[in-house]
């Protein structure tokens, strides 16, 4: 029987998704495969980590794409955003809790291109008057990061509906970063 490598590794982010902890053998049983076949396509929980991350970051930039982050306003944007991630959020979350990922000179580049288009979102907000000045688009869009991460485990844990999910993050991003009239 042939092994779909897709089918085990989004089989992997659905698990580690709801279960960050969880171990090689419990992938291979979720995925249908023995444990030994499993490390014949990822050689441990690293490379299977390093595989979710190249998967979450072309689901992004995905999104991305089909967010069209030059059309309309900035705020609009933000909203389309949100709502083509939320299918990945779960995924998001897992990696973004991946310390690994992220420590050391290793950085997959992917990650800033990424970081670069969303910078370059808040940016457009902030010139053309939409979002405030005083936060920085990096900070921006790392919270933008930690409110989908949030909204994730929220809906995962049941104390939030996934219908509410892209209302709860981009209220509360675009509520404080919106500019505000000065009197």
């Amino acid at each position: 029987m042939a092994v779909d490598p897709d089918h085990v590794l989004r089989t992997a982010a659905a698990l580690l998704t709801r279960k960050s902890t969880a171990t090689m053998d419990e992938v291979a049983k979720a995925a249908g495969i023995s444990r030994a076949t499993l490390h014949r396509h990822f050689a441990g929980r690293d490379v299977l980590v390093r595989a979710l991350e190249s998967l979450g970051i072309a689901e992004c930039e995905a999104a991305l794409d089909a967010a069209r982050l030059e059309e309309g306003t900035a705020s609009e944007a933000v909203r389309r955003l949100v709502g083509a991630i939320e299918p990945v959020a779960g995924l998001l979350a897992f990696l973004y809790s991946e310390n690994q990922l992220f420590e050391g000179e290793e950085l997959n580049a992917g990650w800033t291109l990424i970081d670069d288009r969303i910078s370059a979102l808040f940016r457009r907000g902030q010139l053309g008057g939409e979002f405030r000045i005083d936060l920085t688009p990096a900070w921006l869009t790392e919270a933008l990061y930690g409110l989908m991460a949030s909204g994730a485990w929220m809906v995962h844990s049941g104390k939030g509906a996934p219908k509410d999910f892209q209302h709860m993050i981009v209220e509360l991003l675009l509520g404080g970063a919106l500019r505000r009239e000065e009197s």
